[in-house]
């Protein structure tokens, strides 16, 4: 179902939608160092060094560039063609960055006495420095930014909760997901969701996502996006659900057939394509395997592991 606006209702418990990714990032998470400072112009250099460039490229840059120029002041007294030099000697790409990361720390000095402006407004007016980074560091520094939307995050609401293929969608329901003043901790976590969980070839299971109760691809199978336009071989596939099917059975000493449909899969129905015969074909791999055990017939049918 959808909103007048044509984005998608979100599920009722939307507490709970919302402590779950901000839970499981804070239980563990990529220990990037820029994620241990709340420095706007340590966080800045990070922003734009990431652009199109990878993040085990990005770790070691950031320090050197830091160690060299560690505040704004030193990075505006330097000189551009060494800021351009250092870039191009760490294979950052696109040296107009660089320049503008200077022209910006000097604009920082004369027009702000060496202090950030704090919002995402005053931040754009930066030189380099577009919506989404100003958003970034208003965020991650301030903890004042909107919510994050770049290309993982529209893959994560596209899987996840049916968002259709379309900005303004995406955007109406990234800001109604976020915890109004918590847009360090939330950005951080979607942003984490969509780098290890919800990749292009997602790892629900492996790394726990924290919204597989509720998404629309994990209980369908269909784990296309905006940006993976063909389906992993992986996804959707029969070895797919049947380690569904296994792990379910770990956290359960037995279940019926139809509850555990149900479970797996958000479109199963007894009686149709995905019902009891193709949830029976896959427990009965799973029998011949040694795995599973299947007992009683129709409405009594239950399912346990084999101990």
């Amino acid at each position: 179902m959808t909103d007048a606006e044509g984005a998608p209702e979100l599920p009722a418990d939307i507490d709970a939608v919302r402590d779950a990714p901000v839970d499981w990032y804070e239980a563990d998470h990529r220990d990037f160092p820029w994620r241990r400072t709340e420095d706007p112009y340590e966080i800045l250099v990070s922003e734009v060094m990431s652009q199109q460039t990878q993040l085990d490229r990005v770790v070691p840059a950031w320090g050197d560039f830091l160690d060299e120029w560690p505040t704004t002041a030193a990075l505006a007294a330097a000189d551009r063609a060494d800021v351009v030099a250092f870039w191009s000697d760490h294979s950052l790409g696109y040296n107009n960055r660089a320049k503008y990361l200077h022209e910006a720390a000097g604009q920082v000095e004369d027009d702000h006495d060496g202090a950030f402006p704090e919002d995402p407004d005053g931040l754009s007016e930066l030189m380099g420095v577009g919506p989404y980074t100003a958003n970034a560091v208003a965020s991650f520094a301030f903890d004042n930014g909107d919510a994050v939307v770049d290309t993982n995050v529209k893959r994560v609401l596209y899987r996840a909760f049916d968002v259709p293929d379309d900005d303004d969608a995406f955007e109406r329901v990234a800001s109604r997901l976020m915890p109004a003043g918590e847009s360090r901790v939330w950005n951080n976590a979607i942003m984490e969701l969509g780098g290890v969980a919800c990749g292009k070839s997602p790892s629900c299971d492996e790394a726990g996502c924290p919204w597989r109760e509720w998404c629309h691809a994990y209980q369908t199978g269909d784990f296309t996006a905006p940006d993976v336009p063909e389906q992993p071989s992986f996804e959707g596939s029969r070895r797919q659900f049947r380690g569904r099917i296994v792990r379910l059975l770990g956290e359960r000493d037995v279940i019926g057939l139809d509850t555990l449909g149900h479970r797996i899969r958000v479109d199963y129905s007894p009686d149709g394509e995905h019902g009891r015969e193709w949830l029976r074909g896959l427990l009965s791999d799973l029998a011949d395997d040694g795995l599973v055990e299947v007992e009683g017939s129709g409405d009594e049918t239950t399912v346990r592991l084999r101990g």
